[in-house]
């Protein structure tokens, strides 16, 4: 089975979505990733937020309920509020409901350090929920601290922590990705890399030495393929995307990183 471990959907709004290009100022839906899926090989994906509110939460779930490729949603729930058990138990009980993302656009990494973040993220193991660590390179050593608090709870690093491609890899960057890869509860998505070249201009070279950080700090059973469509569509399109990294790993560990690993991931069996 293969599986996309990373897209979304939205109706724009230009306030919910400020943070989008301006080629994607429009609404996307599942009918225009399903023909996608399907001329790329993909059985389903894994719908992750975009907007920081249960409302959108709530829209994705009933898309999930409604799409059968959907495969599962990591939606928003605040883990700093008061009754964030309250919340989270109440998604719970939809199937579909996978596990939790807070975007950082705006916020310093050390939110994840913050002592309500901490007891928000302590409730998601007792749901079995997974936890989607989107942060930007100079985030990642809270993302490490973080990941480190909570040995028990499955985490992903979303978009490989966002390496400036264009500039080469850092060190910084590098010793972050190995000190997470050692951790046998973090995985990795191997997702949004076009996006992070400058002015979108990349060749698939550009990636090898990021692709090879990762492999090599985490291994392949720990890799998972995302589109992170449509906002990779600024910069490639979806079959680009995912040729990119088809064409990096053998037929034996494409089998892991395009679906075996995110099912395991996401208890998508």
């Amino acid at each position: 089975m293969m599986i996309d471990s990373h897209q979304h959907f939205w109706q724009y709004d230009p306030e919910k979505y400020s943070w989008v290009a301006e080629d994607l100022r429009r609404d996307f839906s599942p009918e225009d990733l399903q023909p996608l899926l399907q001329e790329n090989g993909f059985e389903g994906s894994i719908l992750v937020q975009a907007d920081q509110s249960e409302e959108e939460t709530v829209k994705l779930l009933e898309l999930a309920n409604s799409q059968f490729f959907i495969k599962g949603v990591v939606g928003w729930i605040d883990l700093t509020a008061e009754n964030v058990e309250e919340r989270l138990e109440l998604y719970s009980r939809d199937p579909a409901f996978k596990g939790v993302r807070h975007t950082v656009w705006d916020e310093k990494g050390e939110f994840m350090l913050e002592p309500d973040f901490k007891r928000g993220i302590a409730s998601l193991k007792k749901f079995d929920l997974t936890y989607d660590i989107l942060a930007f390179d100079y985030q990642l050593s809270s993302a490490v601290e973080l990941t480190k608090i909570f040995p028990e709870q499955p985490f992903v690093l979303d978009h490989m922590g966002k390496p400036q491609v264009s500039k080469g890899v850092s060190e910084e960057w590098k010793r972050n990705i190995i000190e997470l890869g050692s951790q046998s509860n973090v995985y990795c998505k191997v997702s949004g890399l076009v996006t992070e070249a400058e002015n979108f201009s990349w060749k698939a070279a550009d990636f090898h030495p990021f692709l090879e950080a990762v492999t090599a700090a985490f291994g392949t059973d720990r890799l998972m393929f995302g589109s992170d469509w449509p906002v990779c569509i600024s910069a490639a399109s979806y079959k680009e995307v995912v040729q990119v990294v088809q064409e990096f790993f053998s037929e034996e560990e494409r089998e892991k990183i395009f679906g075996q690993n995110a099912a395991r991931f996401y208890n998508l069996w």
